[in-house]
């Protein structure tokens, strides 16, 4: 097991921490966003294990329940709408997004125009 050594740095123990940080969120909107991440699972696992929706309707059903999964995430989670500017994590964020982006499209694009595959 790892030993955690206490530095004191006589602010009452707060570990540099500051009274004023908003990095961390409280129970109430941990709660809310654990509660919304469950809905949010369950809304798509019984739309399609019941067979409620098919095609495109179901698809969408699990994209957009995808999607609000991820800002939730985003913003109960990871605090994203409580950082101060200048916004690195955000910049950092979309970066990633276009990386993956770029590199999903790319290789569809690669697997579609391939004339040497055909």
């Amino acid at each position: 097991m790892a030993q955690h050594t206490s530095h004191s740095n006589g602010a009452g123990g707060n570990h540099g921490h500051s009274e004023e940080s908003h990095g961390h969120g409280s129970l109430k909107s941990y709660v809310i966003g654990f509660v919304l991440s469950i809905i949010l699972t369950i809304i798509p696992l019984v739309v399609i294990m019941n067979d409620m929706l098919q095609g495109k309707a179901a698809l969408i059903v699990l994209l957009g329940t995808a999607i609000l999964q991820f800002l939730v995430q985003l913003l109960f989670f990871m605090h994203l709408n409580e950082e101060n500017k200048p916004r690195y994590n955000l910049m950092t964020l979309l970066m990633g997004i276009l990386i993956a982006g770029t590199i999903v499209a790319g290789s569809i694009w690669i697997m579609t125009y391939n004339a040497v595959a055909t």
